[in-house]
């Protein structure tokens, strides 16, 4: 699995490719800065930000990204920019159609060190140290983003496997209830033609029957009267 690590930042946004699977040592693809000036409009620093994020996914299509989550610090302006660049990188893989995850710096420190705690340079040590890299990647903006990617790669591959596991099963369970009311109208739809059937077989037959029996009676009365007279005429009487 290919991972594209994003450790966001205004001034400063570190990016790193990783490949590799939960429990093996992961293979290094690539890693970047990007930088924007301090002093230029935040608009267009942001859209720098947002166009060399787009390319780097589309140059390196990874199969996920991972980002690191902004968490609350004394400077807020400092914050700020930090959130908007997290915007900016959860938008470069959104668009992409990719799944994206955050972690907290306790999270990957954890994952990559086995301490939630360790400083930068401890860190930038067992990045380099897991990856088998001659030195250790600078600035540590790439570093801590190489370090999110392996997070997402051991965490997430195993955290993706339970999902979608769980997904599966949703999904069989869904289907087996959906067969199940299927069957049921069914079956009712069949008791209901059945009864349809029987009463109008039953109302035939009760019409058909009726009918006769009115035509019977009218015969056996017509049969049962008297022939109408007719007027006597004069040659009846023998007249002249």
């Amino acid at each position: 699995m290919r991972v594209l690590g994003i450790d966001p930042g205004l001034t400063r946004c570190g990016v790193g490719v990783v490949e590799g699977v939960p429990g093996r040592q992961c293979k290094l693809i690539a890693y970047y800065v990007v930088y924007t000036e301090p002093a230029e409009d935040i608009a267009l620093r942001l859209l720098h930000l947002d166009e060399s994020l787009a390319k780097l996914v589309a140059e390196h299509r990874p199969a996920s990204v991972a980002v690191e989550r902004v968490f609350s610090q004394h400077n807020v302006r400092t914050v700020m920019g930090t959130a908007q660049a997290s915007a900016v990188a959860i938008l470069s893989g959104a668009r992409a159609r990719l799944p994206v995850q955050t972690y907290t710096p306790s999270e990957v420190k954890a994952a990559v060190t086995g301490s939630g705690t360790a400083g930068k340079a401890q860190v930038t040590a067992m990045v380099t140290r897991l990856l088998g890299l001659d030195e250790p990647p600078r600035p540590a903006d790439a570093a801590d983003a190489l370090a999110l990617a392996i997070c997402h790669v051991w965490r997430g591959g195993t955290r993706a496997r339970i999902q979608a596991a769980a997904v599966a099963q949703a999904a069989a369970v869904t289907a087996a209830a959906a067969r199940r009311t299927a069957a049921t109208r069914a079956a009712t739809s069949r008791t209901v033609a059945g009864s349809t059937a029987a009463s109008s077989t039953a109302a035939s037959r009760t019409a058909a029957g009726g009918t006769a029996a009115g035509r019977t009676a009218a015969g056996r009365t017509a049969a049962g009267m008297p022939a109408a007279r007719r007027p006597v005429g004069p040659s009846d009487r023998g007249g002249a």
